[in-house]
């Protein structure tokens, strides 16, 4: 099992059937930058036999579009309804990760979504921990998946 091609197939259709936007694989290299701006970042911790943290960060256009395309609503600055979709969305992309890592999901449990924005912000790897970036690219800009998990 490859891991990061299930995470990019979840992803893609996450976003295909629940958000309604087209999105593929950016072709631009991260440039390792631990500092975010002017982005939301959704996380879902993971517990079990498998620990880690998944995460989206999403510059906050990016994210107006997604929420704009998941709730019907036109959104064009920060709030509440923002962090709800982005916390739903990493909380899909954990569920997906959660059965991808386990076959019957019981032994490893999710944490609620939570989301942190700013105008910068850093997210830092847990120490040892495999660490799988991707990135996609939509209408609106690019935005990342992260996920990192103690080896």
């Amino acid at each position: 099992m490859d891991l990061r091609e299930k995470i990019i197939e979840s992803t893609l259709e996450i976003f295909t059937s629940m958000v309604m936007m087209d999105i593929t694989i950016s072709e631009k290299v991260n440039e390792e930058n631990r500092l975010l701006g002017n982005t939301i970042t959704g996380v879902v911790g993971l517990a079990g036999t498998h620990k880690g943290v998944l995460a989206v960060h999403i510059p906050y256009a990016v994210a107006f579009a997604i929420t704009g395309n998941f709730l019907g609503i036109e959104v064009n600055e920060m709030n509440e309804d923002v962090e709800d979709a982005i916390g739903e969305i990493a909380n899909m992309l954990g569920g997906n990760v959660k059965s991808i890592l386990s076959e019957n999901g019981r032994d490893i449990n999710l944490s609620l979504p939570s989301t942190v924005s700013g105008k910068e912000y850093g997210f830092h790897t847990i120490k040892g921990a495999e660490r799988i970036l991707i990135l996609f690219e939509s209408e609106s800009g690019i935005f990342r998946v992260e996920l990192q998990i103690e080896s």
